[in-house]
């Protein structure tokens, strides 16, 4: 090979590898943002956090039965989050959060037979799956809102055993208000500990919990509701 062909072909070997360089880069560098794109470390808040920021649902992903387009479960429209019901599953924060209050502000237009259940997912942990592995499902079936729901692996006092689901019915009556009207539910998270109130009623408190962080979930779950708030507020720890 003449010296001027050795050239060009060294040349062209050192683009070549370059190119598989920086293109093996870029890979990891992309896999590196994926795979951080969900963080499971805790944090527990030191200001109020609004985890709906009205436009879109950046923050948040989604696990659906059949990984359909989320978009058609839930959406954003003119500030307020809606979700479909269908299919099952539930739109959760990217992040992990511990020892907080979180308010949850919202409404069913509309109910029927087996058309009227959503829930509030605490402590939710991955992998994500319909439904979770371990977490605690604020209950949000209507005239039920103040039941808690033990999922899978986890445990409290007085529930030690896992199951797939165990409920853990309200210590009161009721408090929601009429269908077409907004509710306020409040859950506060401490330790491992869990309190929930309705419309400034508390009704439900667990404790000895062998999870007290994760990811802050919706549920959807055969039917239509709206969320016009979503905030996380921190807490004292006794």
């Amino acid at each position: 090979m003449g010296e001027g062909k050795m050239k060009i072909g060294v040349t062209r070997f050192s683009w070549v590898v370059g190119l598989f360089l920086l293109s093996g880069w870029l890979g990891n560098s992309l896999f590196s943002q994926n795979i951080s794109a969900d963080d499971s470390t805790p944090m527990a808040p030191t200001e109020r956090i609004e985890l709906l920021n009205g436009k879109n649902l950046e923050g948040w992903t989604s696990c659906l039965k059949g990984d359909p387009d989320p978009a058609k479960t839930f959406f954003m429209d003119e500030g307020v989050l809606k979700c479909t019901g269908f299919p099952n599953g539930y739109l959760r924060t990217k992040k992990s959060y511990r020892d907080y209050k979180l308010t949850v502000e919202w409404r069913f237009l509309k109910i029927g037979p087996g058309a009227d259940n959503t829930g509030v997912f605490i402590h939710t942990q991955l992998p994500d799956r319909v439904w979770p592995q371990a977490g605690v499902e604020c209950e949000g079936q209507y005239g039920k809102q103040g039941d808690f729901v033990l999922m899978n692996q986890t445990t409290c006092k007085g529930n030690e055993t896992t199951s797939p689901s165990r409920r853990i019915k309200m210590q009161d009556k009721p408090n929601e208000n009429p269908v077409g009207q907004w509710n306020i539910m409040e859950i506060v998270a401490r330790g491992s500990t869990l309190e929930c109130s309705m419309n400034g009623k508390k009704l439900n408190a667990i404790e000895d919990l062998n999870i007290s962080f994760g990811f802050i979930g919706l549920q959807s779950g055969n039917a239509y509701f709206e969320v016009r708030r979503l905030s996380l507020e921190p807490i004292s720890n006794p």
